[in-house]
């Protein structure tokens, strides 16, 4: 994969926990709304936006049109004081799919599936869950998204949204990237090939 060059820095969110974040299931494409934490982590996020970049106004602002991500949007920038529903939604920055896997734990999983599971702790990267989607494919998905950026951006996604960012940017290796810990409250803030949290 050839690294994608940003000419601006580019501010990830991921959504707020959800009871499925909590639960530990796969939500993927399911409509899973934020729970009383992640209505806090969102705030958070805000703080955190404030404190590292005072024009935050007049940056770009876009989100997923799942739920839990435009909870977290509506609220960082309710706490930010910036207009309601004024930011771009971009349905290729949905999560990963799951398929047939969603609403099930890995535990789950692991049991029902353990040849499939198997597959892809060996290859997250490339593995296609039955119905669902490789976070190759999702790279693929989200590639055009940064080719369009047009100045400093806050996305607000998902964390398999920001693991396909890393690769694509050459902060990590692909396999790497499907391994990151992509945390709730924090923020990714990319610039060049580095990728650091805040």
């Amino acid at each position: 994969m050839i690294p994608l060059s940003l000419p601006h820095r580019l501010i990830l969110v991921r959504h707020g926990e959800t009871d499925w974040n909590r639960e530990g299931r796969l939500q993927g494409g399911q409509d899973i709304p934020l729970n009383a934490l992640g209505r806090e982590q969102a705030a958070e996020a805000a703080g955190r936006l404030k404190a590292l970049e005072p024009g935050f106004a007049t940056l770009d602002y876009i989100c997923s049109p799942m739920e839990r991500a435009r909870e977290t949007m509506d609220i960082l920038r309710r706490d930010l004081g910036l207009p309601a529903g004024e930011y771009r939604v971009d349905p290729r920055l949905k999560e990963l799919t799951f398929g047939a896997w969603e609403g099930f734990t890995w535990r789950d999983i692991r049991k029902a599936e353990r040849e499939q599971a198997h597959l892809r702790e060996r290859d997250k990267w490339s593995f296609v869950p039955p119905g669902g989607e490789s976070y190759r494919m999702l790279a693929e998905r989200v590639r055009p998204v940064l080719e369009e950026l047009q100045r400093e951006t806050v996305i607000v996604s998902h964390g398999g949204v920001a693991r396909a960012v890393l690769a694509l940017v050459g902060a990590v290796s692909p396999l790497k990237a499907s391994m990151v810990e992509i945390w709730q409250g924090k923020l990714l803030v990319v610039e060049g090939s580095k990728a650091e949290w805040l």
